[in-house]
């Protein structure tokens, strides 16, 4: 037999008569009144305001250009010729020429722009091979189902990198050009550094085989590229050997999927090293030579090159300086209706009605 329960009958399950169990333990209730409850509201808006003007103004002090190139300037033949599928394989290149009113000082950033491309798809975010992509030799051959349809190219070889996302890849091309009154001058952008450092020495790495005579080109012998492809992933970058493959800098840019249909990608970094370029951009005319290649007529979409200025608060984004100022102004008229009614009824509500 079982040794019988203390506390057996109706009474089993009552709690022990103890401060904790039974709530006898001191306790503080806070008491809002008009006191304490106004001054808080006016000082919360009076933070957001103020933290409201002063991210405006530090906003304001960044510059940011636009150049949409869809069909502009000599762009109208490339964008024409980009519907036919079968020119796919045909190179492309166009100018479009614009002005900068005032002088981007201090670094500049170059960035290419994407209208209503969805890259936030879930069926298009799965559709790629990580464990390729970070140098696994076993995923190289053998990548991912997730990747299909685009796991083989037409002759049955795997592709390399595959999925939906690497196949998209962004391919056009730009170079700046400065026309002074003496001469023009090509705008030196680091195209190098413009990656996440996880992204670049951690996510993204090429296969590693115990031959380490083996070029590059050997690694990959036996995948194809993706459809859409005029280039191999070993030959991405013909000037500098060590961009190329999964470690690609575009390519690493590119994987990194956008939230928004609308978004921008960093291409370059101005090189201030170089006179007359030591200050920033100088305000005058500028024209950009564009290898035309990445169609967006299928999704009924626009590209831009965006030429833009930091702060430390990042970009020219108005939104969280308007949402500040917006809370804060809505804050105080909550407030001012609060002392109001504070104002006729008194603290005590001495003049409420029964």
């Amino acid at each position: 037999m079982g040794k019988a329960k203390a506390n057996a009958g109706p009474l089993a399950r009552r709690p022990d008569n103890s401060a904790f169990k039974q709530q006898r333990l001191p306790a503080w209730s806070p008491m809002l009144t008009a006191q304490t409850v106004l001054p808080f509201f006016y000082g919360m808006a009076t933070v957001c305001v103020l933290l409201g003007v002063w991210l405006l103004v530090t906003v304001q002090n960044t510059h940011e250009l636009k150049v949409d190139y869809t069909h502009a300037g000599s762009c109208d033949k490339c964008f024409e010729m980009r519907k036919d599928r079968a020119n796919a394989n045909q190179s492309c290149n166009c100018t479009v020429v614009f002005n900068i009113e005032n002088t981007f000082k201090g670094d500049v950033f170059f960035y290419y722009g994407l209208i209503n491309f969805h890259q936030n798809l879930r069926q298009y975010m799965d559709s790629r091979d990580d464990g390729q992509m970070i140098g696994r030799n076993k995923n190289l051959k053998n990548p991912s189902s997730y990747c299909e349809p685009f796991i083989k190219d037409k002759n049955g070889l795997p592709i390399a990198p595959c999925g939906a996302v690497a196949n998209s890849m962004f391919n056009d091309s730009f170079t700046l050009v400065y026309h002074s009154a003496a001469s023009s001058l090509v705008v030196p952008l680091f195209r190098k550094g413009i990656t996440w450092y996880t992204d670049k020495n951690v996510k993204f790495r090429n296969p590693q085989l115990e031959n380490k005579t083996l070029t590059l080109a050997q690694v990959f012998q036996g995948t194809g590229q993706p459809l859409y492809w005029q280039k191999p992933v070993y030959d991405l970058d013909p000037r500098d050997k060590n961009n190329n493959g999964f470690i690609n800098e575009d390519l690493i840019v590119w994987m990194r999927e956008a939230a928004f249909p609308n978004f921008k990608k960093l291409y370059g970094v101005l090189n201030r090293a170089i006179e007359p370029f030591t200050e920033g951009l100088p305000a005058g005319n500028y024209s950009v030579l564009i290898s035309y290649n990445f169609p967006v007529e299928y999704f009924q979409g626009r590209k831009e090159v965006v030429l833009s200025t930091v702060s430390w608060f990042g970009g020219q984004n108005n939104f969280l300086p308007i949402a500040y100022l917006v809370t804060g102004c809505l804050i105080l008229l909550l407030a001012v209706i609060l002392t109001a009614v504070w104002w006729k009824f008194g603290k005590n509500g001495r003049n409420m009605e029964e």
